[in-house]
């Protein structure tokens, strides 16, 4: 008996050491996403001076929440198992101001060498039935740890304000009714679906007749001009004539 309770005890800590390192890497990877994202907001900044990203919100599923998923889902309950079929533990969702800018974002994340893109589901072109729309990517993000090296999913949406804004309150929705919701208002929140994709195709319009007026304005721009965090450089020529040269721009 006293040998075998020091023997218990060393699996339980090693077990909960396991159970930390596992959490601890859907932590790290969206430590990593989200860092990418700032980098690809900020450059966006710079070269078109226009910002895509109006909010970023990241979350980590809760053990209960992993544990009741795996259940329900029927898989094997362990570590691989969970790694393997339970995509969503931790998550990030991006809202842009327009549909162009969903898949601008998707593009540049889809091109980051270090990340694979496992799945991909469009919901913007193909709403749910109940008029949900928003573009569904499934990642996998290599982390480096002390002693090895995993490669964690994250679940990236990206919507548009008006379909965060009508998922937000169609969750509400449910979540108060208990999921049992009646026919009639299934009905007015797939119109008001409707209404909202209609509202962004009628931004995403205006936005690019806005940018075409843009383009005219900055046509004669001082190119010799470098804006960075609001303050302004000018470039010498002798750093510019090489690369435009280069570039065949100039003789």
């Amino acid at each position: 008996m006293e040998s075998t309770a020091p023997s218990n005890l060393q699996q339980l800590k090693t077990l909960k050491t396991e159970l930390i390192r596992f959490m601890m890497s859907y932590k790290f990877a969206l430590d990593e996403m989200n860092t990418k994202i700032d980098i690809l907001k900020q450059e966006f900044q710079y070269i078109h001076d226009y910002n895509p990203i109006e909010h970023v919100k990241s979350r980590i599923k809760s053990p209960e929440s992993i544990l009741k998923k795996i259940q329900r889902k029927g898989y094997e309950l362990s570590l691989p198992s969970i790694r393997e079929h339970i995509r969503d533990i931790a998550a990030i969702r991006i809202t842009c101001s327009f549909i162009s800018d969903i898949y601008e974002i998707s593009s540049m994340l889809q091109n980051q060498k270090d990340i694979t893109v496992v799945e991909c589901k469009d919901y913007i072109k193909n709403p749910k039935p109940n008029g949900y729309q928003s573009l569904h990517l499934i990642l996998k993000i290599p982390i480096f740890m002390s002693d090895r090296e995993d490669h964690i999913h994250v679940e990236i949406q990206i919507r548009t304000i008006a379909m965060d804004f009508w998922a937000s309150l169609e969750h509400k929705i449910y979540y108060k009714y208990n999921k049992e919701v009646p026919q009639t208002i299934k009905d007015d929140l797939r119109e008001a679906a409707m209404t909202a994709a209609q509202l962004d195709k009628k931004m995403e319009s205006i936005h690019k007749e806005m940018n075409k007026i843009k383009e005219l304005l900055n046509h004669e721009e001082d190119l010799n001009e470098l804006s960075i965090n609001n303050e302004r450089f000018r470039l010498p020529v002798d750093f510019l004539l090489p690369i435009m040269k280069k570039a065949n721009l100039v003789e």
